[in-house]
């Protein structure tokens, strides 16, 4: 059940509808928790008791955490939640990756035929990323005494498993959301037309933009990686950039919407990160639940800045680093979240630089350092996508090579609607676009959300699986 698919249409307006109907706060959170469940049991309803255990242990060893006392008692409980969420997402998702990396070994070594280890060819659980990292966040509050456990085991219930953010984010904080569920939320006219512009808006960049226009580009650059003309390559590697955006981007706004619809604010997740101006700036723009996750418990808890130069750029690199393989069970995508480690670690050794030069910094400079960042990150892409190091390889090389410099129609179409893209990253870089859009009149907002619904529903894209749900 896909945000963009019929099905979940008539999921939310029914579910809208008892909502609104039902009497009583407690009925309602009910209500949702039970469809939240449902929602996920649509995906493979085998996987729900993954969701159930991560939920149970969580609970109760956040409960022991904030009662005792006892520092050693305490880090067994909170090893326990470590090792139980980490030990599932471990399991389902990095198997088969670390059963192929002892084979590779072990052919390295000559020692392949006597002690190859067979493939479990595990299905990995969609969303189990998300939740995991959600109710890590959690008991790891809770460890911190930053927060204190909630008293009722179904409003914790329905903070793991809202369906919105369920299956790809965004990462909720506790603290967001409890407060939330403290009374009830206002299912107000208000509130049900801004979620329908969110996902609207979400959909438009799903369908029509990532894939309409971007996708069937960057599939064909790197389908023919090694042969691709120099034009058509970049063409496929900003289209890429325009993609994974508009894809991440789109589910991210149909989540929040499809959230706000019931009353709930959900964090926004990505602005205008195209337009950032560094590295550092653009992990604070792009998908930022899980940029801020990895900064409070990852690197924060490698010891951040707190032990010399050396060691906050080493913990830089390895936070990034492991930030990628979160992505995905594949070097391609350790390489990525290297790559920006480095570009993390050579943006702070240059920082001392641009305090003595304080011509780096001036107005006019902004421009080109939003231009270097986004061709630096755009590059980064190509390992993200690629299907393989090998693929990766031949596809920069086509970047600088003197290939052919034609062009198909679909691609200067998807080149135009990138140069639309981050031109309007560049004029929101500062502004935030609900409060622009509450401003319009509402004869100009029906406007502004039925053009979008009309092209989401004229798309003649093909219907895509959301990037991240493979993560």
């Amino acid at each position: 059940m896909t945000f963009d698919s019929l099905t979940f249409a008539l999921f939310i307006v029914a579910l809208w509808g008892l909502v609104a109907l039902s009497r009583g706060w407690r009925i309602r959170k009910f209500e949702l928790l039970a469809a939240s469940y449902l929602f996920y049991a649509a995906w493979n309803p085998v996987f729900i008791w993954l969701l159930v255990v991560s939920t149970v242990v969580d609970w109760h060893a956040a409960k022991r955490l904030h009662a005792s006392t006892h520092q050693g008692r305490r880090r067994a409980w909170l090893l326990l939640s470590i090792m139980v969420n980490l030990g599932l997402l471990g399991w389902f998702k990095y198997a088969d990756f670390l059963i192929a990396n002892y084979n590779e070994l072990l052919d390295w070594l000559g020692l392949g035929l006597q002690f190859q280890a067979p493939l479990l060819d595990l299905v990995l659980p969609i969303g189990i990323s998300f939740y995991t990292f959600q109710t890590l966040s959690y008991t790891f509050d809770v460890y911190r005494r930053r927060i204190t456990p909630g008293e009722d085991f179904a409003d914790y219930a329905l903070y793991v498993s809202f369906f919105p953010q369920l299956v790809a984010g965004p990462i909720v904080r506790y603290e967001q959301f409890a407060p939330q569920l403290a009374a009830a939320r206002p299912m107000t006219a208000a509130n049900l037309e801004i979620g329908t512009a969110l996902m609207v808006g979400g959909l438009f960049l799903k369908t029509v933009l990532a894939d309409s226009l971007f996708a069937p580009v960057v599939d064909t650059g790197f389908a023919t990686a090694g042969t691709t003309g120099t034009l058509a390559a970049w063409a496929a590697i900003f289209s890429f950039s325009g993609q994974i955006y508009c894809d991440f981007a789109g589910y991210s706004l149909c989540a929040i919407g499809a959230a706000r619809v019931f009353g709930f604010v959900l964090p926004k997740n990505f602005h205008a990160p195209y337009a950032a101006v560094g590295f550092s700036d653009f992990w604070r723009r792009w998908h930022i639940s899980l940029s801020t996750w990895i900064r409070d418990y990852l690197y924060f808890g490698l010891g951040g800045n707190r032990h010399g130069r050396a060691r906050t750029l080493g913990n830089l690199v390895i936070t990034m680093g492991l930030g990628g393989l979160w992505h995905g069970a594949a070097w391609t995508f350790v390489l990525w979240g290297l790559a920006h480690g480095l570009w993390l670690v050579i943006e702070h050794a240059l920082r001392p630089l641009g305090q003595k030069a304080a011509w780096l910094g001036a107005r006019f400079m902004q421009p080109i350092w939003i231009a270097i960042t986004f061709l630096v990150v755009t590059l980064t892409w190509v390992p993200f996508r690629a299907e393989n190091l090998n693929q990766a390889g031949r596809f920069l090389a086509d970047l600088f090579s003197a290939g052919d410099a034609g062009l198909s129609v679909a691609g200067w179409l998807a080149l135009g609607s990138m140069t639309v893209l981050l031109a309007w990253h560049a004029l929101i870089r500062r502004r935030e676009i609900e409060q622009d859009y509450v401003r319009l009149t509402w004869p100009l907002r029906g406007v502004f959300v039925g053009a979008l619904l009309a092209a989401v529903l004229l798309s003649p894209g093909e219907n895509r699986a959301f990037i991240y749900f493979q993560f």
